[in-house]
């Protein structure tokens, strides 16, 4: 298990990569200005998808990053 440190350094590269500075600043601005419920958003992320396709999403994105 990793610590909170290196998760947050983990999460700000993850954003950063993907982002760019100014998008992860903007990102995390977001986050920290608007109430956010993550078990809300969880429930509605995969609504449209079944358990099976869930899974073979996953175990496909697993195989990739081997």
């Amino acid at each position: 298990m990793i610590t909170d440190t290196e998760l947050r350094l983990k999460g700000i590269k993850v954003l950063t990569d993907a982002l760019g500075n100014v998008g992860m600043e903007k990102f995390i601005s977001l986050l920290l200005r608007e109430p956010f419920d993550y078990t809300k958003w969880q429930q509605d992320l995969w609504k449209d998808k079944s358990v099976n396709q869930l899974s073979k999403k996953a175990m496909t994105f697993h195989e990739k990053a081997r």
